[in-house]
C-alpha cells in the first residue's frame, strides 16, 4: 500500500492532506508519511 500512495504521490495525484489522511485511517505510519511527504505528521 505504501509503494502505491508514495507512487500516486509523488506524480501529483495525492495531495499532502490526502496523505495525512491515509495516515489517521491506519493505511500508512507517521514515519512512513515524513519519508514520502518530507514533512513531519501532526494531527
Amino acid at each position: 500500500m505504501v509503494d502505491w500512495i508514495t507512487n500516486f504521490y509523488k506524480l501529483g495525484l495525492y495531495t499532502v492532506d490526502q496523505v495525512k489522511s491515509f495516515v489517521a485511517c491506519g493505511w500508512i505510519t507517521a514515519d512512513q508519511y515524513q519519508t514520502i511527504t518530507g514533512q513531519i505528521y501532526t494531527k
